[in-house]
């Protein structure tokens, strides 16, 4: 009775593992900073659409049932933040600004508004998606130095995502989406507001508001090419 538990558990591994539908692709858009230096909106179209700010990743999707598909992501955010941008007198004044690169890893589950069933092409397949998980993401903090921003070491930290989206099928193996997604870091010192985050004994200079955190969102597009067999989502 064991060896056949086991056979079963065997055959029943191999099905599952080979029974389900994958997509990898590409992200490709811009990133808005929202902190205590620059812009404080999180719609500032212009700062998305900045051409040597571009930023990039890579996507790899398991679609687990029609509703749900676990992702992963590594993105490549560039940004910045300039005061000059800014419509707040004291900001605009001050003329603070900075330019980051942050490397974002993000796994989590992505939820369908409607049924998604790549082998189920008889009409449009398209849908609305919300998707968070886990984030962790790397960069480089500043602290200020004769009126300036100046880049000092690396750090690392927590981010929650919050994205919403919309995908649809361009064929049987491609997939596109446009989403639009909002990190809440754990951190207020990407831009070098709050130094004693980093060397709590030594006294650096804060600036702009304490009680929140920075943001980063990126708005953009992904294409995707699903691959694997025809999902047996019975067996969820």
């Amino acid at each position: 009775m064991r060896y056949i538990l086991i056979g079963l558990s065997i055959c029943l591994g191999i099905q599952f593992a080979s029974a389900q539908t994958y997509e990898a692709g590409l992200m490709l858009g811009g990133v808005n900073f929202v902190g205590d230096v620059g812009s404080s909106s999180f719609m500032k179209t212009e700062d998305y659409l900045s051409q040597d700010k571009v930023s990039y990743g890579i996507l790899l999707k398991w679609n687990r049932s029609p509703r749900h598909a676990f992702r992963f992501s590594v993105l490549r955010a560039n940004t910045f933040g300039n005061d000059l941008r800014s419509d707040e007198p004291r900001r605009f004044n001050r003329g603070y600004s900075f330019e980051s690169s942050i490397t974002e890893l993000s796994v989590g589950l992505e939820l369908n508004f409607f049924e998604w069933d790549l082998h189920a092409l008889k009409r449009p397949l398209i849908t609305p998606y919300l998707y968070t998980g886990p984030t962790y993401f790397f960069t480089d903090d500043f602290f200020v130095e004769d009126g300036e921003l100046v880049e000092g070491n690396s750090i690392s930290n927590f981010a929650i995502p919050l994205v919403i989206g919309i995908k649809g099928a361009l064929s049987k193996h491609w997939i596109v989406a446009v989403e639009f997604g909002a990190r809440y870091t754990f951190t207020d010192n990407l831009d070098g507001s709050v130094q004693d985050e980093i060397n709590s004994q030594t006294i650096y200079p804060t600036f702009g508001n304490s009680n929140m955190n920075d943001w980063y969102m990126f708005s953009g597009l992904t294409l995707t090419y699903t691959f694997g067999r025809k999902p047996c989502y019975c067996n969820f």
